[in-house]
């Protein structure tokens, strides 16, 4: 079906007004002025958006830019107009920070219990604060905790909760007992994770005279470390400790000197710890030897944060002379309870009490925690299965939808005005209405058989991202079809059998990378369904003899899927046939990988855990489980990802040396 007749169809549904599609393009324009700020443009425009299917859009768009002059009749207004719509409830979000930037909680206590999307951190930071004030010492226990997590989790400084977290501080008071040493964590935290603003916000809480010192450590820690003004500073030890956190993110060896050295009398056993987990962890992080022997100066594992804990379980993963199990045990054991819920280190917990079990009571509980988490839903789950003596096979689809079920999604209008809005081009705000439908709009979101009605709908209308995405989130019922489609099926199959790649590894790639959207579009630059960057097609094109190749043939489908597998091919027959380095390669280009293949010889999924980058070790575990996944839907025989892995280690110098101008 064409597009416009799929949008006509629809603004029918939604409006019963003939002339609703004639207005796309002051949909268009006025989505156009919101990004652009220009409020007198989008007030002269709504009138002429009234009665289209996308209203609540256009009158967001108009209120949202003017909110910090509106008045509250008109926020009340826009939310009594459009009562249960995405549009409602996201300015209901907005409005709440205005609120509580304005600080006027009597007014943010009245219309917080309404809102229903509760996914922003900084709202909920305001909310606890208000609830903090409002009750004084009767306010639960567990809310200065909530804060707490909530803080730590900021990436940078917001109002909401760094002003939540200075407050309680300030005021010891019954059960509020947020503390100075909070403020120091924090501080931690952000120096590491080079968040200075953060830092500093911390920083003026702990200790407000020292925002200068903190600004020279930020500078230069190492000219910080010598410096005769730190000499009669109260907060001596906590800056030096900062200061240590700085250096270590950048020069961890010198750090470690200086620690051991000069430092080392003058900080207490946490501290020392803590710096030299930050220390150990850039080390591992680097695929350094010398990892361990810096988490080996830990005196205390549980003063670690689950980051540092994480990267000594991968440094023992992939130590000189094989696992060190035990060191895997005391690290996941160290970890918070959240963390040792993650499947990555259930599995870990298990192999490492099988790998040192010298008593029947390890072995059963290394048996609990694989069958806790054994399934098809993911990489470890589906590791978990094998290590069960179990293959990886496709479930049996769930019973049909019925009609009554199907219909209840066509009529949705939260999931009508979001596919309208995505195939009208405004994609972002589409998926962001169809998500909160799906999840958000009541509580828990919806069931497993209105979750699979929704992605059958997506994907009937080629949605193939939001049928992938909402079908991801049943619990109980798994439908294969809608997580793992297959579209363009004989066109990949073919090229996949052209060039003797398996089709598998190419859908679950794709699937990683562009969820099937034929226009995404990277924020590097990257095109179409396989994400093929502009210097890597042309290299490309020329290797596989595609004459006459310009930039813009990346937006047609036959191209992008020649192009894209062409590279795929080239960088896996380099890798000498390894999926999960060519995984490694296509997101962060092979000179990486071939780096992260020296050392030890590494079962895959060892390797695979201790790649550096967070986004490339996420990117080559789903790549892996999704191929394993769609070879068992494409040939219907049972499957094993630990096959697929392999074993990783130091190219042989009997092979030919690699293509040094792959890009």
């Amino acid at each position: 079906m064409k597009l416009r007749t799929i949008l006509a169809l629809i603004a029918v549904t939604l409006s019963c007004q003939a002339g609703a599609q004639s207005r796309d393009e002051i949909i268009l324009e006025m989505n156009q002025a919101f990004k652009q700020g220009n409020r007198q443009k989008l007030t002269q425009l709504l009138p002429l958006a009234r009665g289209h299917a996308l209203e609540p859009y256009a009158a967001y768009w108009e209120l949202r830019a003017r909110l910090d002059v509106a008045a509250p009749s008109e926020v009340q207004e826009f939310m009594s107009r459009y009562a249960g719509t995405y549009q409602e409830d996201r300015l209901r979000a907005d409005w709440l920070m205005v609120l509580g930037q304005r600080r006027d909680w009597t007014a943010f206590s009245a219309e917080y219990p309404r809102y229903r999307m509760n996914d922003d951190r900084e709202v909920r930071c305001y909310a606890l604060l208000a609830q903090s004030l409002r009750e004084g010492p009767a306010a639960p226990a567990g809310l200065q905790d909530e804060v707490r997590r909530n803080w730590f989790a900021q990436r940078d400084a917001d109002d909401g909760c760094t002003l939540a977290a200075r407050t309680l501080i300030a005021d010891a008071q019954g059960s509020r007992h947020l503390t100075i040493n909070d403020a120091w964590r924090k501080a931690r935290l952000a120096t590491e994770a080079n968040r200075p603003r953060a830092a500093a916000a911390a920083v003026e809480i702990a200790a407000p005279n020292a925002l200068d010192l903190f600004n020279d450590l930020s500078n230069s820690p190492s000219r910080f470390l010598t410096s005769k003004k730190l000499a009669v500073f109260k907060s001596r030890r906590e800056m030096v400790t900062l200061a240590l956190i700085k250096l270590a993110t950048t020069d961890p060896d010198g750090a470690a000197v200086l620690l051991e050295g000069k430092w080392k009398p003058q900080l207490v056993a946490e501290e020392r710890n803590w710096v030299w987990g930050v220390i150990g962890r850039q080390s591992a992080g680097k695929l350094g030897n010398d990892a361990l022997d810096y988490y080996a100066k830990v005196t205390r594992d549980s003063d670690l944060t689950d980051d540092m804990l994480g990267w000594k379980a991968r440094a023992a993963l992939r130590a000189p002379a094989g696992p060190q199990w035990p060191l895997v045990l005391r690290a996941v054991d160290a970890m918070s309870e959240q963390a040792r819920k993650e499947p990555t280190w259930v599995y870990w917990k298990a192999r490492a009490l099988l790998g040192i079990a010298n008593a029947e009571a390890s072995r059963a509980e290394a048996q609990r925690l694989l069958e806790s988490i054994a399934s098809v839903r993911g990489f470890y789950e589906q590791l978990a299965l094998e290590e069960l003596g179990q293959k990886i096979t496709a479930p049996a689809r769930p019973a049909p939808l019925t009609d009554a079920e199907k219909e209840g999604a066509r009529q949705n209008l939260g999931l009508q005005r979001a596919i309208y809005a995505i195939l009208l081009g405004l994609r972002p705000e589409g998926v962001r209405e169809w998500n909160y439908t799906t999840n958000l709009a009541k509580p828990g979101g919806m069931n497993d058989r209105e979750l699979l009605a929704a992605a059958q709908l997506a994907c009937e209308r080629e949605l193939w991202d939001r049928c992938i995405n909402t079908s991801d989130r049943t619990k109980a019922e798994l439908d294969f079809e809608l997580r793992f489609p297959t579209p363009f099926r004989e066109a990949v199959l073919r090229r996949a059998r052209e060039i003797g790649i398996d089709p598998a590894y190419v859908y679950g790639l794709i699937r990683q990378e562009s969820r099937f959207v034929m226009d995404a579009r990277s924020n590097v630059g990257a095109s179409g369904l396989m994400q093929v960057m502009p210097a890597t097609a042309r290299w490309t094109a020329k290797k596989i003899g595609m004459d006459r190749f310009t930039v813009d043939q990346l937006n047609d489908r036959e191209t992008n899927i020649a192009i894209g597998t062409g590279y795929l091919k080239l960088v896996l027959d380099d890798f000498g046939g390894s999926m999960p380095m060519a995984a490694a390669a296509y997101n962060a280009g092979p000179g990486r990988p071939r780096a992260w293949r020296n050392g030890p010889v590494l079962e895959g999924a060892a390797w695979a855990e201790n790649v550096p980058f967070s986004e490339t070790r996420d990117y080559v575990k789903k790549v892996m489980s999704n191929t394993t996944n769609y070879a068992a839907m494409l040939t219907g025989q049972p499957q094993s990802l630990k096959a697929r892995l392999g074993q990783i280690g130091p190219r042989d110098s009997s092979q030919p040396e690699p293509f040094r101008d792959i890009p």
